[in-house]
């Protein structure tokens, strides 16, 4: 059975709200493009192996 759009939109938004309680990224430290990346890419995998 298919997902719904709004299942599908409310794993998406928990997602981001996890992400967002790293600090850095949240208020964006980092002064490169590329190393924010870096942090968001960290964060992102210790958010999907929690």
């Amino acid at each position: 059975m298919a997902e719904r759009p709004y299942q599908a939109r409310h794993l998406i938004e928990n997602f981001f709200a996890k992400l967002k309680q790293c600090r850095a990224i949240a208020t964006r430290y980092d002064k490169t493009a590329r190393n924010f990346l870096g942090v968001v890419h960290l964060a992102a995998t210790v958010v999907w192996l929690a």
